[in-house]
């Protein structure tokens, strides 16, 4: 995929909008069912967005949409305390979110999207943590934040 300036890449998670807003809360990243490689991909400096499918983890009504945008913080990955009084202990990274961005529906950017250009995108999400083109993830941000100047950012 095509990184931007100085290196940067540009991730997608895909995860329900009911736990991106608890990463957004939190300020972290965790993909992958709380795998560790996914979030060892990612730079600080590096873009960020989460894809929700639908509103809870396979429950809910469908979503279909990017929910929340940001930038990797520079803080090194690192494992949760145990959560719900279990022994499940996700990986984490920090992520500087933007507050002022909305959800979008993907149906919305499909027609520009290079992730949405193939027949089968649909199978492309499915693996969690997707590397996205400079130029899909300013697409997405001039959508989620309403600035013309957040896609020139990013070409």
């Amino acid at each position: 995929m095509t990184g931007g300036a100085a290196g940067q890449r540009y991730w997608l998670g895909v995860v329900s909008r009911e736990h991106v807003q608890r990463g957004v809360e939190l300020g972290i990243a965790q993909v992958n069912h709380g795998k560790r490689t996914p979030l060892e991909r990612m730079r600080p400096g590096d873009g960020f967005l989460y894809y929700s499918p639908r509103e809870g983890m396979r429950t809910g009504a469908p979503i279909r949409s990017f929910t929340a945008i940001g930038t990797i913080a520079d803080r090194p990955v690192w494992q949760a305390d145990p959560q719900d009084g279990g022994c499940f202990q996700p990986w984490r990274r920090a992520v500087h979110y933007r507050t002022d961005a909305r959800a979008i529906p993907i149906d919305e950017l499909r027609g520009e999207l290079d992730l949405t250009s193939a027949p089968n995108w649909g199978m492309v999400l499915r693996r969690g943590l997707v590397e996205l083109t400079a130029h899909d993830f300013a697409v997405i941000a001039q959508a989620m934040i309403d600035e013309p100047q957040a896609r020139e950012a990013y070409e």
